[in-house]
């Protein structure tokens, strides 16, 4: 298929350039929603990711913890938090 090299390379840069920015001691992750309940998570999801102060897919974890019989499965969106002191990712003029 044409073109495919060049779009698998983009992809691999993106998320290297993602890793870099959230490499540790340049900021945190702070948990935006967490549930238990897997339908309020398929509900509340696409509500969080296009809301006022749409989340940055690139800047954003989503988790989801595996339950055992003593805890329930826990789903979690993260989003990350530059350090200020550090310096967060670069702005992208074009946006």
């Amino acid at each position: 298929m044409p073109g495919q090299r060049k779009r698998r390379r983009q992809r691999l840069d993106a998320s290297r350039r993602a890793a870099a920015h959230t490499a540790a001691g340049t900021g945190r992750w702070d948990v935006v929603f967490e549930t238990q309940d897997e339908r309020e998570w398929r509900a509340r999801l696409p509500e969080l990711l296009a809301g006022d102060e749409p989340i940055d897919p690139a800047m954003a974890r989503i988790d989801t913890l595996c339950g055992r019989p003593a805890r329930p499965t826990t789903y979690r969106l993260s989003v990350f938090v530059p350090d200020p002191a550090v310096g967060g990712p670069p702005t992208d003029p074009a946006r």
